[in-house]
């Protein structure tokens, strides 16, 4: 500790005091951090998402408690959040939020560029455009503001294509089968045929 000409005492900072003051920075950023997040308003469901969400990395497990906090208005209350798995780093199957306990479903199937968060016991979804976090800033708030107008029918890959932001896109390319099989089982599995 060292005295100022002021006389308050200041603490020089030792390699294991800034190492242990960045790990407690690091682990309280998500308190702090406001999702950076629109909506469409509600209403009837149109275009392929409901809004989109600028996460600030790619730690599903980190960037969840604040967004689920803002969405449980929207939905009630929050019990499962689908992902692709390549997108996001490794995250546990459940996740305590606000004491509730939320189910982690990642798929190689999901849309890599969308996370779908459902609640009211399965009544509510929204599925939302997920905006890379290494997207610049400016082009990141026109996808926002773009995938949240009430008209928007734009696919996830127009939305980020017209800003030249495409993520994932190896990984879309490869699922695309699982994706269309996945489509199959949720449908029924069953062709129609005409009488």
């Amino acid at each position: 500790m060292a005295a100022t000409g002021d006389g308050n005492a200041t603490m020089t900072p030792s390699l294991r005091t800034t190492a242990s003051t960045l790990s407690a920075m690091k682990a309280a950023a998500p308190s702090w951090r406001v999702p950076r997040l629109r909506l469409k308003p509600a209403g009837p469901a149109t275009g392929y998402v409901d809004g989109a969400w600028w996460p600030y990395t790619r730690e599903l497990a980190v960037e969840l408690p604040a967004l689920l906090a803002m969405l449980a208005a929207r939905l009630d209350r929050i019990e499962r959040v689908a992902y692709h798995l390549a997108a996001w780093t490794p995250a546990q199957r459940r996740l305590t939020v606000d004491g509730s306990p939320i189910r982690l479903e990642g798929f190689r199937a999901h849309h890599a560029d969308t996370v779908t968060v459902t609640g009211g016991r399965g009544l509510h979804r929204l599925a939302l455009l997920v905006v890379p976090p290494e997207t610049e800033p400016a082009d990141a708030h026109r996808i926002l503001a773009t995938a949240a107008h009430r008209g928007n029918l734009d696919t996830v890959e127009t939305l980020l294509a017209a800003h030249g932001k495409t993520d994932n896109d190896a990984a879309a390319e490869d699922d695309a089968m699982n994706d269309a099989t996945q489509r199959w089982d949720v449908d029924g599995g069953r062709i129609r045929t005409l009488a």
